[in-house]
């Protein structure tokens, strides 16, 4: 009889300890944390847009600077078939050294034109920028050159 009763007594010990677990409110560590979660997932869904509004302003400066280097490339192109006429209409003794010249201008052109077209939009924003300022060296560079030889001429 003793055993029973003992039995009972803790069977209702852990009935109420268990009824009055389910009756209590959630820990405010627990309410703080799905708010610093919801908060984060905000975050997370901002931070994503913002990478994808960064990708197409760098596409689209990335478009624009391709645009502008190409009207540059064939204004380059002009300018060094003028020098070809030019050339192939005098007769001085400088005829072979001044086509020589100008074919290295064609070719530093040439090269400009080919980097230009192979480079493919890289995600990373330093070699964008190492891209496009040691591109930018280069054309002005041949842009010198070229009036530099025009104006010898």
């Amino acid at each position: 009889m003793k055993k029973t009763i003992f039995i009972l007594a803790i069977i209702a010990f852990i009935a109420v300890s268990i009824s009055t677990s389910y009756g209590q409110a959630p820990d405010k560590r627990t309410v703080k944390a799905r708010e610093n979660l919801k908060e984060e997932q905000k975050d997370v869904v901002n931070a994503k847009q913002n990478l994808k509004d960064a990708q197409k302003n760098d596409f689209a400066e990335f478009q624009e600077f391709k645009k502008e280097s190409e009207i540059k490339i064939e204004n380059n192109e002009k300018s060094i078939a003028d020098l070809k006429v030019r050339i192939s209409k005098t007769n001085t003794k400088d005829k072979a050294a001044n086509q020589r010249k100008v074919n290295k201008l064609e070719q530093k052109n040439e090269n400009l034109k080919r980097r230009l077209a192979k480079y493919k939009k890289d995600e990373r924003q330093d070699r964008w920028t190492t891209f496009k300022s040691e591109f930018n060296n280069d054309m002005t560079s041949l842009g010198k050159d070229l009036k530099n030889f025009t104006s010898k001429k």
